[in-house]
């Protein structure tokens, strides 16, 4: 019993400290790209959500017409991690910025429309949110082109999933994609989509030159493809 009580306490506890934590959200909306909405919840031990609306996987992605209804991804709302240095850049930003409580969207004669990005910020110390299609503030610029990094890393894994259940020949190109994009800082967060790398570079049905991209991609990750 008193194994059971401990138990129950420390759960407690962990739910409590959880729920005190600061927590960062990053909100996107863009109708002409896929996904149109998402948005990343992170709190401060680097643990979050990703949650994004229903889109199609087919885009800029060369698959018979007849496969692209099993292709549509569905809305997304996952678990992810965000390591340092960007977790706490991400933190500290916020903190130099009022807690994003400030006025921080460029003149709009100047830019065109690249998305509508909100930042938020939840915590004991103070909360604010601040929104832009372009900032005047380089920061929030730069660390709104790594949290997109993050994202369109999660979508790729969606993509990955499905092409290896249902178009195992799109891989490769799917997954050359990735590495420029992760080459050219496009991709970020490669570690939360492991499972999906392990499995294409693990399975023998799936071509030899898209298992060796994968098996890349798990080193960048600084995963492998065997346990």
């Amino acid at each position: 019993m008193k194994c059971i009580g401990l138990a129950l306490f420390l759960g407690a506890v962990c739910a409590t400290a959880q729920a005190q934590q600061a927590t960062i959200t990053f909100s996107f909306e863009n109708p002409q790209l896929q996904p149109p909405k998402y948005r990343i919840t992170l709190h401060q031990d680097g643990t979050g959500r990703y949650e994004a609306a229903a889109a199609s996987s087919t885009a800029g992605v060369d698959v018979p017409t007849s496969e692209a209804a099993a292709l549509t991804l569905p809305a997304i709302d996952r678990e992810v991690k965000i390591a340092d240095p960007l977790l706490g850049q991400v933190f500290a930003l916020a903190r130099s910025h009022h807690f994003f409580d400030t006025a921080c969207e460029a003149p709009k004669e100047h830019t065109a429309f690249t998305g509508k990005k909100l930042w938020t910020y939840e915590g004991a110390d103070g909360r604010g949110a601040c929104t832009y299609n372009y900032s005047k503030d380089p920061q929030i610029n730069t660390l709104g082109a790594q949290m997109e990094a993050i994202a369109f890393t999660l979508v790729e894994g969606q993509r990955l999933e499905l092409q290896l259940a249902h178009s195992r020949l799109a891989l490769d190109a799917e997954l050359e994609n990735l590495q420029d994009a992760v080459k050219s800082g496009r991709a970020l967060g490669l570690r939360n989509i492991v499972p999906t790398l392990k499995a294409i570079a693990e399975d023998q049905n799936v071509l030899e030159r898209a298992r060796k991209r994968a098996t890349a991609l798990l080193a960048a990750a600084g995963g492998g493809a065997k346990e």
